[in-house]
């Protein structure tokens, strides 16, 4: 039994996300992870809601509330919303919690007395009219790379560009709206991931089976144009992680926060320690998937993320764990691999959280159960290229994988047993060419379909699925039980029986993609028998003669046209 690690990257507290920041981190987070627990691996599976910084400060500010009290109604939101979408975290935790303050605090401190952390006087833009600093996140402007006029001052949406404050053309407050902004000196906390290059650049390079987009975005960062950069890791703000504390080595730093690129990806960390504290255990049991000189050395840590996020989880995270574990003591856990996604679009036009365009997650949830959107988001995963959500393409997922594929195998097959041979499996009959030549099949197809979710080819596993499904029915029109009852009911019943164990084991093979639908099957089909189909031969006849079973109801709908066409049309639009 091998032990994983799964982080997903952690989102922002200000609001509900789209079916683009499901599909680019959580989702397949957890069918990374229902698969590995389902192979009998011990997972530990975190994330958490991101709470500091300027997003959740306007935010708070935007719904007239205090913004701990915004961020605490926030995250049982999102964590209602990752139930309802059947996320299997085993912890989902807050960036604001006091474990991630002790942790951001404590790697802080040990990178500084190591000499990484810098304290720079810079320039930054001052707000006349709301009389105060403005953090990056706090400006807007024209990115000056791509022309998009909605670019914020630390990185621009639409083209991914790394930005400052001053590089922004015609920069306004995200506050106000105010152009009446003016460059002021204040003093800050750098990261000098500069001083870390070498470390970072071997530590990647030594990384050969990342994907290409994780790969080339890290290397991009790494040495393109003036290469890496040290990093600003304070602002000012009042939510957040304090950077004056107790044992700083640094003085003046009151009234300034670290930027949330610092202290979030320490969540990953506190949040496991959150999950501990959960569940009455000591700290023995956190680290023991952190700590490499306390047990972890055994743990292969995946990292699922939006290419968005690749820069800070191949460079700034990194650089944070390399130079905390140069002090000696405690030495903390890096990334094995890191599954990055490109970007999932919609209808013609792009999701966006700041302009409401798009499907929600809450929306989808209250149109359709949650595993219509799991097979088609996982089943279109924007792995090697954006991908577009249509209404079109969806209906016809749905209407032809799900229903008329999986949900009709499942129908057909006991339906037909209940009507010639009752609710259990029927007795008589030897098996032939026909269910050797099935055996074979599955046999092949199941261990395509081990290869490609071990390897993290999430659509080539959906399709892999997908026609193991599609055997079934071939299978059923083949052999034709109904007709076959006529004149052999011995033979129709070893061909009944041996397709009704092929829904346990659909089940079994399903379940990371659609958990419900996979629960139904079992309990139709009265077992908790979960386990994986390693000798197909014996696990179609893991139920046996005289199993008591019952006819499910109908595991998915069709969507019909009227409600495509409805919903094309309410989500048409920017979202009031």
């Amino acid at each position: 039994m091998a032990r994983h690690l799964i982080t997903s990257a952690i989102p922002y507290i200000n609001g509900i996300k789209h079916l683009g920041n499901l599909v680019g981190s959580q989702l397949p987070a957890d069918l990374y992870a229902r698969y590995l627990r389902a192979r009998g691996n011990e997972v530990m599976f975190i994330c958490a809601t991101d709470e500091h910084g300027t997003p959740a400060e306007l935010a708070a500010a935007k719904a007239g509330k205090p913004v701990a009290d915004y961020c605490a109604e926030m995250h049982k939101v999102q964590a209602d919303i990752a139930r309802g979408f059947r996320l299997s975290f085993d912890h989902f935790g807050r960036s604001s919690s006091p474990r991630n303050r002790m942790l951001t605090q404590y790697f802080a401190q040990t990178l500084g007395e190591q000499g990484l952390i810098a304290e720079v006087t810079e320039q930054q833009v001052f707000s006349i009219d709301d009389n105060r600093f403005l953090p990056d996140r706090y400006i807007e402007g024209t990115c000056p790379n791509c022309g998009y006029t909605r670019a914020r001052g630390d990185q621009c949406e639409e083209c991914t560009k790394q930005l400052d404050p001053t590089d922004l053309i015609n920069p306004r407050s995200a506050i106000s709206g105010s152009t009446r902004l003016e460059v002021r000196e204040t003093k800050h906390l750098y990261l000098r991931q500069r001083s870390l290059k070498a470390d970072l650049e071997a530590w990647i390079d030594s990384k050969t089976d990342w994907p290409v987009l994780t790969t080339s975005i890290a290397k991009k960062w790494l040495n393109d144009g003036e290469g890496l950069q040290d990093r600003g890791i304070t602002r000012d703000l009042a939510w957040g992680v304090p950077a004056q504390f107790e044992g700083a080595p640094w003085s003046g730093m009151e009234g300034k926060v670290f930027y949330v690129w610092f202290d979030a990806p320490i969540e990953y960390i506190a949040a496991t320690a959150e999950w501990a504290d959960a569940n009455g255990l000591d700290d023995a049991a956190w680290h023991r998937w952190w700590r490499t000189d306390k047990g972890a050395d055994d743990v292969t840590y995946t990292e699922f993320m939006g290419k968005d996020n690749v820069p800070f989880h191949t460079l700034s995270f990194p650089a944070t764990i390399i130079g905390a574990n140069r002090a000696g003591g405690a030495q903390w856990k890096l990334v094995d691999y890191i599954k990055s996604f490109n970007y999932l679009n919609y209808d013609g036009g792009q999701f966006s959280t700041s302009l409401g365009r798009g499907v929600f997650m809450d929306q989808a949830l209250s149109i359709l159960p949650a595993d219509y959107w799991r097979w088609w988001l996982l089943s279109h995963a924007p792995e090697n290229s954006d991908s577009e959500f249509t209404w079109e393409n969806f209906q016809t997922a749905v209407n032809k994988d799900l229903a008329d594929v999986l949900g009709n195998f499942v129908s057909r097959i006991t339906k037909f047993c209940r009507s010639k041979f009752g609710e259990a499996l029927p007795e008589g009959g030897e098996t032939g060419p026909q269910e050797a030549a099935l055996i074979a099949e599955l046999s092949t197809r199941i261990r395509a379909y081990e290869d490609h979710m071990q390897a993290m080819e999430i659509r080539k596993a959906a399709a892999e699925l997908r026609a193991i499904w599609v055997s079934g029915n071939e299978y059923l029109q083949a052999a034709a039980p109904w007709s076959t009852f006529k004149t052999d009911p011995a033979q129709a019943a070893v061909q009944t029986r041996l397709a009704l164990n092929m829904i346990r084991v659909y089940a079994v093979l399903s379940e990371p993609f659609i958990p419900d639908a996979a629960a139904a099957m079992l309990a139709g089909m009265n077992t908790s028998d979960r386990r994986w189909p390693t000798d197909v031969g014996a696990a179609l006849t893991a139920l046996p003669v005289g199993h008591a079973f019952t006819t499910p109801e109908v595991l998915f709908r069709k969507i019909a046209d009227e409600e495509r066409e409805d919903w094309q049309a309410r989500f048409a639009g920017v979202r009031s």
